[in-house]
């Protein structure tokens, strides 16, 4: 009798491991959240950038306006793929690590309404509000940072461009507030 062929037995992750479909699906959702938040960020920036804001006194170190969709895209999806990497971790410190990146998406998400939308009905009261939406987000995205450096170096790594550009948009928040 001809010996049977044995069949490779399909991989099973190990316990506690997401298996692949479930880790791209991760990915794509952390990704939508991000790009979802930068959307309706978008909205409010849309409906006010070629209103109060193209008149108003900007920093002289403000970029041209394309820099800004640009860059926003790029830290979206680094914050996204940041987020994952903590995901993937099983860790307990996991959770307060995604909590803490869940806080400073909502106060991201909280600021262009606050900076944008606002402006109109609460004039400079509303630019100062957004500064201090802008401060907490700062200490928020650095929260962050630490919590996720420890589980994942590169997480912690890829968040450093976004509060780079959080502080640097604080000062052209600062300058607008202290000047319109």
């Amino acid at each position: 009798m001809p010996a049977k062929s044995e069949q490779p037995v399909p991989a099973r992750p190990l316990p506690g491991k997401p298996g692949t479909g479930h880790q791209i699906a991760a990915l794509l959702g952390f990704l939508a959240l991000s790009h979802a938040v930068s959307f309706l960020g978008s909205l409010a920036i849309i409906a006010n950038a070629h209103g109060w804001y193209a008149a108003a006194n900007k920093a002289l170190w403000t970029p041209p306006d394309w820099v800004f969709g640009t860059v926003w895209t790029v830290l979206y999806t680094a914050m996204a793929i940041a987020a994952w990497l903590v995901w993937r971790q099983r860790s307990g410190r996991r959770r307060g690590a995604l909590s803490a990146y869940g806080v400073q998406l909502a106060l991201n998400l909280a600021w262009a309404p606050a900076f944008f939308g606002m402006y109109p009905m609460l004039g400079t009261a509303a630019l100062w509000l957004a500064f201090l939406v802008i401060t907490a987000l700062t200490l928020a995205v650095s929260l962050t940072v630490l919590r996720f450096g420890p589980l994942s170096r590169t997480a912690g790594l890829l968040m450093l461009p976004y509060i780079s550009w959080i502080i640097f948009s604080a000062s052209l928040n600062l300058y607008a507030a202290t000047t319109n």
